[in-house]
Order: C-alpha cells, then sequence, then structure tokens
C-alpha cells in the first residue's frame, strides 16, 4: 500500500515545466519502514524504494522508461558514493545496489557502470569493491584515476599541495592555484547520479550533494578546508560544466541519519528515518539535509556550519536555497 503524506509546501508536480523531470526545488521523500532493522539495510525493501522513487521521480510506469527519459544505453554511468564514512555511516552498498540492478534491468550494460568516490582505498573499505565483483561493474578512484591538466578551476587561494596533486612538487608563479579535475569526469563517466548519505560534516554542516560532489572530483583540496572558503569553491566548483552538466539525480541515502561523528561511525548520534529522497536539485535536498541533521538531533544549532554554501549556490541558480520554496512530496510504502 502507498500512502501520500503531507508536503512541506505544496504538492510535487514531476511535470512541472519540462514535462517530466521535476524542475528545481521540488523533492520526492520515498520512506518504508522495514528499510532497516536494528541499523542495518534491508535490500528487499530498498529496492522496491529505487523502484517506486524512480518512476514517480520521472512521471513513468516503469523502471526502464523511468531511466531512459534520464540517460540512454551508451552513457557511462557514474554512480557516485561518499565512501569514507564507511559502510554504516557513508553511502550503503545495500542502496548502490539496488540501483545497479534498476539500471541493468533497464539495459544499461554492467560495464557502463562505475561506482566512484575520491579514493579507491575508502571505497575497498566501505565494501565497494566486493559489489563491482559481485555485479560487474566498475570501481575507481578520482584521485587514482588522475587528474586533467587541461580541465580545472582556478582560484587565487594556494594551500599546501600534497603528493597526488598535478602540481605536487612543481615550482614557478601561480603554482597550487589550480585544481585539476579527474580524468574520470572528463574522460569516461558521461552521466551521473549523485548517492549521499544523510550525514553531518564539520565545515560544510551536511556530507551532501553539493560537498560530496565538487570535493571529490578536483585535486588540490586541502586550500578549502575551511568554512568560508568553502563557500565560495564548491559552488564554483560544483558548476563546472564536467561536473554539474553531467548529473541527472541526486539521491540521499537517509536510510539512517547521523548527526553528529562526521567521518566516524556514531550510532549512538543516529535515527533510523528509513528513507531515499530523489531529487535534480542539490541546493535544495542539502537544504533539507540540514534541516533533518539539526531535528534529529533535538535542538537548533544557533550557527549551520556551511549554511552560507547553500545560500551562494542558491545565488549561482544551482538550486533552491530557500525552504519555504522547497516543495517536498513523501510516499510511503508499507504492508
Amino acid at each position: 500500500m502507498i500512502i501520500l503524506a503531507a508536503t512541506l509546501s505544496g504538492l510535487f508536480d514531476p511535470r512541472a515545466e519540462t514535462g517530466v523531470i521535476p524542475n528545481a526545488g521540488q523533492v520526492l521523500i520515498v520512506v518504508n519502514p522495514a528499510a532497516t532493522r536494528a541499523f542495518a539495510p534491508q535490500f528487499q525493501p530498498i529496492r522496491q524504494m529505487v523502484r517506486e522513487g524512480i518512476t514517480r521521480f520521472t512521471s513513468r510506469a516503469a523502471p526502464t522508461d523511468a531511466w531512459r527519459s534520464l540517460i540512454s544505453t551508451q552513457d557511462v554511468i557514474g554512480l557516485k558514493v561518499h565512501s569514507a564514512p564507511g559502510r554504516t555511516s557513508g553511502t550503503r552498498p545495500a542502496v548502490v545496489a539496488a540501483f545497479i540492478e534498476s539500471l541493468m534491468d533497464a539495459g544499461v550494460p554492467a560495464s557502463r557502470i562505475v561506482i566512484w568516490d575520491r579514493r579507491e582505498v575508502d571505497l575497498r573499505l566501505a565494501g565497494f569493491f566486493e559489489l563491482g565483483e559481485r555485479y560487474g561493474v566498475s570501481v575507481a578512484g578520482a584521485a587514482d584515476a588522475g587528474f586533467d591538466e587541461n580541465r580545472s578551476y582556478e582560484a587565487a587561494l594556494i594551500g599546501k599541495l600534497v603528493y597526488g596533486d598535478v602540481e605536487f612538487g612543481r615550482k614557478g608563479e601561480g603554482i597550487g592555484r589550480k585544481s585539476y579535475i579527474s580524468k574520470l569526469l572528463t574522460q569516461k563517466i558521461t552521466k551521473i547520479v549523485n548517492i549521499t548519505p544523510l550525514l553531518n560534516n564539520n565545515y560544510a554542516g551536511v556530507s551532501g550533494a553539493l560537498y560530496g560532489l565538487a570535493m571529490s572530483s578536483v585535486d588540490n583540496i586541502l586550500r578549502f578546508e575551511d568554512t568560508q572558503r568553502l563557500a565560495t569553491a564548491i559552488p564554483e566548483i560544483y558548476t563546472l560544466p564536467e561536473i554539474a552538466d553531467k548529473v541527472v539525480l541526486n539521491v540521499v541515502d537517509a536510510l539512517i541519519c547521523q548527526y553528529e561523528g562526521e567521518d566516524r561511525t556514531r550510532l549512538q548520534d543516529s535515527s533510523a528515518l528509513n528513507e531515499l529522497w530523489f531529487s535534480v536539485d542539490p541546493v535544495a535536498i542539502d537544504v533539507l539535509a540540514l534541516q533533518a541533521l539539526d531535528r534529529e538531533k533535538g535542538q537548533e544549532r544557533r550557527k549551520i556550519p556551511g549554511k552560507e554554501i547553500y545560500f551562494n549556490a542558491g545565488l549561482m541558480e544551482l538550486g533552491t536555497s530557500d525552504p519555504a520554496k522547497i516543495k517536498v512530496e513523501r510516499v510511503i510504502l508499507g504492508p
């Protein structure tokens, strides 16, 4: 049985303006109370949630038609995950597995699906290489793939270059002012499904759609590790055509909301929400995530870390940063 719950501000209309894809400021939340058991993801309910989410999100009757409205079978689909916190607090492998199966059922060959994040070591520790072997899909680290010296983001800030950064060890004027884009994005992946956990971040507020994708896609990022610097860098990096133009779907893995701990698993500071969120709007989905973190923590913070990031992203028209203008539909799946 599917129950439609009340929205935050108006009804979700997947046909608005575009005829197929929801417009900015719209978020679909699919809830299934059976999605976790004692914080452990349950695959079959999650698979049902993905099916319901992708079809309702695109206003299509079947998942195959839904995916064909977003991608083609000739695309290389990058499933972007957040793996550093591990399989419990980061993006959960069970959620990614459900998306892989849905894509493959829609005719996307396993050879054209890539699970990726910044570092292969984090992906391996979080269980994504095991998942890749199970389904025959690729797993790749953006940093391990190397960076494209012809594609970059430039800012006056100069930080400490580390091994692996393109300009590490180089000398000369302007060295350290560029952050180069991973070859994974410039030479391989053509479409991105951005799957993030509902997890706090001490600088950005939430390890969400904007922060996770921007900071995983380029090198020389240590210079941005400050809330004020991130407020400018994250929206500007995200808006690069090699990144923003490839994102077809943002998903929040909100099976569990962890409101303290960042990259450390802290189930004592977590709540099981049993939700998956779908949106094309990375700003709106991150703003809702900030609200959820505060709500589950049980107190409203006077100063939300990273709030300026989302305000600036809204000014750059990456999405809707005003909570009053975000429209949410909740779909509850149950017996």
